[in-house]
């Protein structure tokens, strides 16, 4: 008869020296055998003495992790690997004695300008547990097929520009990066007279239209970031767009 795992162990993203442990359940006909395993980069190896169901790590370096589960008959299976992500460096002002598992945001997008078709990458990382997982956005519209932390754009376009920010999330929550501007274009071109006779013209006919200023604040010296202002902007200014406004959206 079949071994069954009935709980996978989970991926966790840690900081340095953080205790947790990992868990691995199956249910088989005859009494079953535990054994972890662990991988750091190519090299695989049995961890001595890890035959409880429950793994107990201090976090250390950033390692893969499976269990190997035997009956009498010897049957075994494997659970799923799972990575225990180690973070030498953790955020400011966070006391791992406090922390629930939420995710923590431990590295912001940067700003980027990229010639176009040149490519783009943005980067973000949250610890959490389990390990979180991400979303991004341009604009405060979802980008389906980005959902790691490195964005990643091999040719880009001038449509590619925008405000992007990404969203860290698992069961205790969701944390938002700070907003990014990232510029898509050549050189500036040197317009000839005529070209800055209609520029001119349309910055005229824009400045007397309707023209709404919307800011969002997301960073705050003595206040835990929102996630509200951000998505209110992004909503808001959207909205206001339909209604024929023009729309300066500042952020932070």
């Amino acid at each position: 008869t079949a071994i069954a795992i009935t709980e996978q162990p989970v991926s966790v993203s840690v900081p340095v020296g953080y205790s947790f442990v990992l868990r691995c359940r199956a249910q088989g006909c005859t009494s079953l055998q535990y054994q972890w395993f662990c991988q750091y980069q190519s090299d695989c190896h049995l961890i001595p003495g890890a035959t409880n169901q429950d793994l107990p790590i201090i976090a250390e370096q950033t390692q893969l992790y499976t269990c190997r589960v035997n009956d009498l008959h010897r049957n075994a299976v494997f659970s799923n690997w799972v990575k225990v992500e180690v973070h030498q460096c953790v955020a400011r002002g966070l006391p791992p004695r406090l922390w629930q598992g939420e995710p923590v945001i431990v590295l912001h997008p940067s700003e980027q300008r990229v010639e176009v078709g040149q490519p783009l990458q943005l980067q973000c990382a949250a610890m959490g547990v389990p390990a979180p997982s991400y979303q991004w956005y341009r604009n405060g519209n979802l980008l389906e097929q980005q959902k790691r932390k490195k964005l990643w754009i091999t040719h880009t376009k001038v449509s590619d520009s925008g405000t992007y920010l990404c969203c860290a999330s698992n069961s205790h929550g969701e944390h938002w990066t700070n907003a990014v501007d990232v510029h898509i274009g050549g050189g500036e071109a040197i317009l000839p007279p005529a070209e800055h006779l209609q520029l001119f013209h349309l910055v005229f006919v824009l400045a007397t239209g309707k023209i709404a200023l919307l800011v969002g604040n997301n960073r705050y010296q003595h206040h835990p970031n929102l996630v509200a202002p951000l998505r209110d902007v992004f909503e808001l200014g959207h909205l206001l767009e339909h209604l024929g406004f023009q729309v300066v959206s500042l952020l932070d």
